[in-house]
């Protein structure tokens, strides 16, 4: 999968602290990714330090259920 020309972003939250990561949505086409059959867009999130790492990839759907998740709080007890 081929991410150079990938605009990744940063919250703006995250200063310059080591524990951060960079989301990106990109067309489904754009990406050789099983999940990109069944969605227009992806949203990606890799590891800042590591941008040649891994990097997962969600549906809007996927996304949606996970940011509504932080909202609501569901991931709080992780910390």
């Amino acid at each position: 999968m081929d991410l150079t020309n990938v605009n990744w972003r940063k919250s703006s939250r995250s200063g310059n602290g080591a524990s951060c990561v960079e989301i990106a949505a990109v067309d489904a086409q754009l990406v050789q990714l099983d999940k990109a059959e069944n969605a227009d867009r992806l949203f990606l999130v890799r590891d800042s330090k590591d941008p040649d790492g891994s990097v997962l990839a969600f549906t809007p759907a996927e996304w949606h259920a996970f940011a509504e998740g932080l909202k609501d709080g569901e991931f709080d007890e992780l910390n």
